[in-house]
């Protein structure tokens, strides 16, 4: 039996449908009753089966159109943007017509921002193929493109008409995409779901080896966490910002390696562990609970070793950061497992010291 969350207010609220099965006929065409013709936007890093499954299920039911982009960060851009623009246009699309991401964060992202900005709003559904974008990205109505200067600098919240997650997908994902993806999952228990990190302490070997049933909690659990905070702040003007912990030095991370040998899933999760060394230098965070995070991190195989990166190298990046206010730079920190919030008060020495332990 397929689980289903409501996320977001009405009346641009949407259900994400998580099942073990792979997406069925009847979910699919039952979500695009409504329209005449879909793109489906895919980059070449997804499994060609995926696509012709997807083909299959389509086929009869409505005019299809495929646009395939290049793997990787550097498709989110604005010459990828420019290009689903032009086939929308080309293509005839009008408001009838719907957009799907199938594939990861990266396809989400620029296609929810192209459905956004074409004909000022065109319907677009996700079919997140990464552990990474089924907790993360598809969820929350985030959409952006990269541009020189940073990470998500340039997009808009526009929220999809579906979520359709199938854990079926998990299966072939690279074990660097899928630990990618856990570095989410386990920012979810840090900031607020004890229950998941309950889970995740308990089942780290069985998480490991991908068995299903416990990947059906921790996503339920990942996708329950942010739909309860996306819901209350679709905007990011209050609570949605505890959503960025470990982001801030990520993306000033994954910046600094410009987007290039470190996944994004990695580059956060170093960011925790940065984020969780400062919140303890800060005296917010008791030594016990930073020993547990470290643990856990370490139980899922996850890489915590950020001692390559100098503060100095990444400061330019942090200070682009979209959290920085009035000039300063607000960083998301813990108080406990569990327990995180958002503050601008902190010595900028225990910045820099964080890196030197």
């Amino acid at each position: 039996m397929a689980k289903s969350i409501l996320v977001g207010k009405k009346p641009t609220n949407y259900e994400v449908k998580i099942s073990k099965n792979p997406i069925s006929k009847k979910d699919i065409l039952s979500a695009i009753k409504t329209h005449n013709k879909v793109l489906i936007i895919t980059d070449n890093g997804v499994p060609i089966k995926y696509i012709q499954n997807i083909k299959k299920l389509l086929r009869g039911s409505i005019k299809t159109y495929f646009l395939t982009l290049p793997s990787g960060e550097k498709s989110k851009s604005f010459k990828s943007l420019k290009l689903i623009l032009e086939n929308l246009a080309s293509l005839k699309f009008d408001r009838t017509d719907c957009v799907i991401a199938l594939g990861g964060g990266m396809v989400g992202d620029i296609s929810g921002f192209a459905s956004s900005t074409y004909l000022r709003g065109i319907d677009f559904i996700q079919i997140p193929t990464t552990l990474l974008a089924m907790v993360d990205s598809s969820v929350g109505g985030k959409t952006a493109i990269n541009i020189p200067e940073g990470k998500n600098l340039v997009g808009a919240f526009y929220n999809p008409k579906k979520v359709f997650i199938s854990l079926d997908y998990l299966k072939t994902l690279s074990e660097k995409e899928y630990k990618s993806g856990l570095g989410e999952v386990v920012k979810y228990s840090f900031i607020l779901n004890k229950k998941l990190f309950k889970i995740l302490k308990e089942n780290s070997n069985l998480i490991l080896s991908r068995n299903v049933n416990i990947l059906e909690n921790i996503v339920y659990e990942s996708i329950l966490t942010k739909a309860k905070i996306v819901t209350k702040d679709e905007k990011e003007s209050g609570i949605r910002a505890l959503l960025n912990f470990g982001h801030t030095f990520g993306h000033a991370i994954e910046a600094k390696n410009n987007y290039k040998n470190i996944s994004h899933g990695e580059a956060v999760v170093l960011g925790m562990a940065i984020a969780s060394q400062i919140s303890y230098l800060e005296n917010l965070l008791s030594k016990k609970d930073l020993l547990k995070i470290n643990k856990l991190i370490n139980a899922l195989e996850l890489n915590t070793n950020y001692k390559d990166y100098k503060y100095s190298d990444l400061k330019p990046y942090l200070m682009n950061d979209k959290k920085v206010a009035k000039g300063k730079l607000n960083l998301i920190l813990l108080k406990s497992v569990g327990a995180a919030f958002k503050t601008d008060k902190f010595k900028q020495t225990n910045l820099s010291k964080a890196f030197k332990l």
